[in-house]
């Protein structure tokens, strides 16, 4: 842990690391992106009904082009809303107050969709098991992939599997919730099972989608 801080408690060296992280950050994230839409030309995109006949299939311009274009005016149009008219709708009340380095804040947490990750990091006692924990539990959705590798079985027609993937919404729900609940009894006792639960998902996903 002392690396991620950069030293042996918060301080400068822990800020430095951070910032540095968001500013490299989207530059990552946008050569991921080239390098999906590469692979989604190249190899194409999932085939949930199992079809191989390429006679079914079709371009990705005009048709996904322009339904992107369209979810994506959706999208930027909600969020232009919220933030004109309801900027404060996702803060923490408790951002509003001043900052005192003397007094440690009640009940920290971070934004609402790194809820989730909060919880399991609450819910491990060792401090090194749960910043692995917490990082384990973003990074495995990138490494789903790795695992579809083998033919898989079409999820439209795969009840195990789609049993399993709501099984896995609502534990993700459920630590989300519980990420915002107050560091005590039985919020704590609730999210060990359940950050188990999560990581067991995400194999168990795997196997149900190999034919």
């Amino acid at each position: 842990v002392q690396w991620v801080w950069g030293g042996f408690s918060v301080g400068q060296g822990t800020l430095n690391r951070f910032f540095s992280l968001h500013f490299i950050l989207p530059f990552m994230i946008l050569v991921l992106v080239i390098i999906h839409l590469m692979f989604l030309h190249e190899k194409g995109s999932t085939n949930p009904l199992g079809h191989n006949l390429h006679i079914n299939k079709i371009l990705f311009h005009p048709y996904f082009t322009l339904k992107d274009v369209v979810g994506f005016l959706l999208v930027l149009f909600c969020l232009m809303m919220m933030c004109a008219y309801f900027p404060y709708l996702l803060s923490d009340p408790e951002n509003f107050i001043n900052a005192n380095p003397m007094v440690t804040p009640v009940h920290i947490q971070p934004e609402w969709y790194f809820l989730f990750a909060y919880a399991i990091l609450r819910s491990i006692p060792s401090k090194l098991g749960g910043v692995l924990a917490l990082a384990m539990s973003i990074f495995i959705l990138y490494l789903m992939p790795i695992g579809m590798i083998k033919k898989s079985v079409p999820t439209s027609f795969n009840v195990a599997y789609q049993v399993l993937f709501w099984i896995l919404v609502v534990v993700f729900l459920l630590l989300t919730w519980l990420g915002a609940c107050p560091i005590e009894s039985p919020y704590l006792s609730l999210a060990k099972p359940l950050t188990l639960i999560y990581f067991l998902m995400y194999p168990l996903l795997l196997l149900a989608s190999w034919e």
